[in-house]
């Protein structure tokens, strides 16, 4: 290790010795720190313990440990023993909900805590014990590496009859609204689960990470944008940080998939992608179901065009639904201005390889309507949620009655929430000299958060910190046909073990060197390439990563 990294190392551990003491000012929190410390939590000595306001840095009205319970998951055959802590985080404003969080407290702990981010709109409490975004399939999850686990529902509890992560309806209150799209959850969160940490074990974790994937993954950005000294390192994937303005697009895309005519249903989504995979598959040396360079793939619209542009059944679209998918394949930029700054949002790669066989997260099964239904694509739904909830506060309200592109009485309401939900700060030169790293992962098929929207911001970090001082701390890669989360079948389910990369960033002062990613679902690898070089096929077992090379 070189002396300039081990001086970050030890940077960084002061640094997070100072934030210690900074919230150190409840006696319990104070006291604690002077037993001898242990692997073992404490896991009685928790139950129903106060969480003193004080140790949080954002507002609230402290809060309290509501139950504790020693319990057991079997991985590989090895039992993991852990004290599960349930905590409630109390509101400042009575009609809010308080934040119901957890923590993981593992026997044998290893002196290290991750946080995990959440899905959609949240309101559930993550899987402690489930692993990161794009996670190893043969490594353990952190829980079962004996890291302590720590997550919230972000300050609301979804509706038990609601679509998971699909309930917006705590976006009436402005400090649930805050808790969640702006992110003060999750310091709130972290102050309180450090603090029950250290009771538990007497002694503060050596490292704080953070892994999470799209609103998690949004979540992963903010952490580091808004307390660069809070985490030490940190897994974005898939991130929704332009939330408002990928929001706006998904508006316009219903309006334009409700119309007459021009949603294309299953079999049409099926064709299209079918027909764009036949026609670029190749053209990175080897034909394997994936569109390694989606750049290259220029494909025409008109040879699946119905005779004279008139729906003529499955095999073939109409210029209405030509209309539709290009319309979700390109940008959408709005004439007015936002607060935030953002002008447009980059549309989806459904003519790069998308895989259509996952409707849910896409165009959905069934056209956008008001009612919305359940069988529309996920985004849809995502804005009918927004509309009621963020935007008129009245669940009543049409979705399909607001136009992204001129929103009338609605404009300035649309530009102050820009101001909470895109988290766009592209100066991560703070949490860069507090030595954090950040691993920036995305799928190049992803449906439901574009992987151009990653690549601006990724380019953006770029323009302000400059290229050589960002690569000493961030690592973006791009997987070619994975989609988001895994879901479905994809053509490639991304399986990287990014903790143990990070690990060795933050703790050994050594970045990733060649990563290689694998096809959990169709047992092959490729080299893992930072953006924007992709694997190009050059001899050899096409399953297998040695056969390829990153370019350009």
């Amino acid at each position: 290790m070189s002396r300039t990294s081990a001086t970050g190392i030890r940077n960084r551990r002061l640094l997070v010795l100072a934030a210690v003491a900074l919230i150190a000012g409840a006696p319990q929190f104070a006291g604690a720190a002077t037993a001898t410390a242990t692997t073992a939590p404490d896991c009685g000595g928790l139950d129903r313990m106060a969480i003193p306001a004080s140790v949080m840095s954002l507002p609230t009205t402290g809060g309290r440990v509501e139950s504790t319970a020693v319990t057991t998951i079997v991985v590989g055959g090895e039992a993991i023993e852990y004290c599960q802590v349930d905590a409630d985080i109390f509101a400042v404003d009575p009609a809010a909900p308080d934040i119901r969080m957890r923590v993981a407290l593992p026997y044998g702990w290893n002196r290290k805590a991750m946080m995990f981010g959440g899905g959609g709109y949240n309101g559930t409490i993550p899987d402690l014990a489930g692993n990161v975004p794009f996670g190893p399939v043969d490594r353990p999850a952190p829980l079962a590496r004996r890291y302590a686990v720590f997550a919230s529902d972000s300050g609301h509890q979804q509706s038990p009859t609601a679509v998971p992560t699909l309930d917006g309806s705590f976006g009436v209150n402005d400090e649930a609204l805050d808790n969640f799209a702006a992110g003060d959850a999750l310091k709130k969160t972290r102050d309180a689960s450090l603090f029950l940490i250290q009771h538990a074990y007497r002694t503060m974790p050596a490292e704080v990470y953070f892994a999470g994937g799209s609103t998690g993954g949004r979540e992963a950005l903010d952490v580091a944008q808004r307390w660069p000294t809070a985490f030490d390192g940190v897994i974005s994937a898939f991130p929704a940080w332009n939330n408002l303005s990928e929001i706006l697009d998904l508006g316009y895309l219903a309006q334009v998939l409700s119309r007459p005519g021009a949603f294309p249903g299953p079999d049409k989504q099926t064709l299209l992608h079918t027909s764009v995979i036949a026609a670029c598959d190749g053209l990175d040396g080897v034909k394997d179901m994936i569109i390694s360079n989606p750049r290259a793939c220029h494909f025409d619209l008109d040879t699946v065009r119905c005779p004279g542009g008139v729906d003529a059944g499955p095999t073939c679209l109409s210029d209405a639904q030509i209309e539709a998918v290009t319309a979700m394949s390109g940008s959408f930029r709005w004439p007015y201005r936002l607060a935030s700054g953002e002008t447009e949002y980059p549309g989806f790669p459904f003519l790069s390889g998308a895989d259509m066989r996952t409707p849910f997260l896409g165009f959905g099964a069934t056209a956008p309507a008001d009612p919305m239904p359940v069988t529309s694509g996920y985004g849809m739904q995502y804005w009918d949620q927004w509309v009621k909830y963020f935007l008129t506060r009245d669940p009543g309200h049409n979705p399909l009655d607001v136009d992204p592109r001129h929103p009338g009485q609605w404009l300035d309401r649309i530009s102050h929430l820009s101001t909470i939900e895109d988290r766009n700060n592209a100066d991560l030169r703070p949490f860069a000299r507090a030595g954090g790293k950040l691993i920036l992962l995305h799928g190049a098929a992803d449906e439901l958060v574009s992987a151009r929207s990653t690549s601006d911001y990724y380019h953006r970090v770029l323009d302000t910190v400059g290229p050589r001082s960002t690569g000493a701390f961030l690592r973006y890669y791009v997987v070619p046909g994975a989609n988001h989360a895994n879901f479905g079948t994809p053509a490639f389910a991304a399986s990287w073990d990014s903790l143990s990369a990070l690990e060795h960033w933050v703790e050994r002062g050594q970045p990733p060197t060649n990563p290689i990613v694998a096809d959990a679902i169709h047992n092959r690898d490729r080299p893992l390439c930072q953006y924007p070089e992709w694997p190009r096929y050059r001899a050899g077992d096409p399953d297998r990563a040695s056969s390829f090379a990153c370019t350009r």
